[in-house]
């Protein structure tokens, strides 16, 4: 079976929404061509941007940075470096920021590592211990998000970046979305964009370049480059509520292969209409002094709750 684009190569990938067959060199090039069309549809960077890239040290944050990093080639006046947070997961985060250090230092990108036990004198290993048992308490999963939220904010606006790129695929962004519906915070689900614009100055404007891409193309994406990234998944993952949505949306995508792009276009489509009338007005913190739209943001107040266990 030849690669229907160039018709010279074996095929080795076949996209059955589409119905594209694609050799390696076709494939590899699809997706960095797919990456460039979302950055200019949506206008996500401008040509002299000071980029700040959450590296995980998993494949689709990796494959991100390798892919930015080629495109930034092409723009003198840009610039782009990493931020990697550890959170504190034992016999796991250890990979994964070497992973990402071994990353940088091939690319010659400055890497700039921040752990949650010097932000917040605690880490995902201690909160897991502090919630084990407790019924109706968040998961780990749902304190780590939150929390390594705020540092990439705090560490990308302390290093001057203009812009904040995160590695979320068409699977996160659809798995967002459902998250929140079935949460019922259909305004939290209208947050849910591939570029998101900052009136305040208080908060860097993110950006997903990934976001209109199968994470299972982004894996096959990093094994053809000789991407290397973490090989385990976080031993916290499967007490999340994301997870069982994950598997039932691939189990959809299985059998009716593009379901994931219709929910997610589809959602676009109602994206306006769920924008809050009244968007609360943002002030600063009482205890970190980031930027809020409550007295005490959710990251400080997470923390206090975690204190008094």
């Amino acid at each position: 079976m030849l690669c229907n684009l160039c018709g010279k190569r074996e095929a080795v990938f076949i996209r059955h929404y589409s119905g594209e067959k694609l050799c390696k060199n076709c494939f590899l090039a699809s997706i960095e061509k797919k990456v460039k069309q979302t950055i200019s549809r949506y206008g996500m960077f401008r040509f002299d941007d000071r980029i700040a890239v959450a590296v995980s040290g998993g494949k689709d944050s990796l494959s991100l940075l390798y892919i930015l990093h080629k495109i930034e080639k092409n723009f003198p006046r840009a610039s782009l470096f990493a931020i990697t947070v550890d959170e504190g997961i034992g016999g796991y985060r250890e990979e994964a920021v070497k992973r990402a250090e071994e990353t940088c230092k091939r690319l010659g990108v400055k890497h700039v590592v921040v752990s949650f036990k010097e932000c917040y004198g605690i880490s995902v290993d201690e909160i897991a211990e502090k919630v084990e048992g407790k019924g109706g308490e968040l998961t780990p999963c749902s304190y780590c998000g939150v929390l390594r939220r705020r540092i990439l904010n705090k560490v990308a606006r302390e290093y001057g970046a203009t812009k904040l790129a995160t590695a979320h695929t068409l699977d996160d962004e659809v798995q967002t979305i459902l998250l929140n519906f079935i949460h019922g915070d259909i305004f939290r689900a209208s947050r849910v964009e591939p570029k998101t614009v900052d009136e305040t100055g208080k908060f860097v404007p993110r950006v997903k370049p990934f976001s209109e891409i199968p994470q299972e193309e982004i894996t096959l994406y990093a094994y053809f480059r000789g991407v290397g990234f973490q090989s385990s998944d976080c031993p916290y993952a499967h007490l999340a509520l994301r997870s069982e949505i994950r598997e039932f949306l691939n189990r959809l995508e299985y059998r009716h292969p593009g379901t994931k792009f219709t929910i997610y276009r589809s959602f676009e489509k109602v994206r306006p209409f769920l924008k809050p009338i009244n968007v609360p007005e943002l002030r600063l913190c009482e205890v970190c002094g980031e930027p809020t739209t409550k007295p005490i943001c959710e990251s400080c107040s997470m923390i206090k709750r975690l204190l008094a266990f």
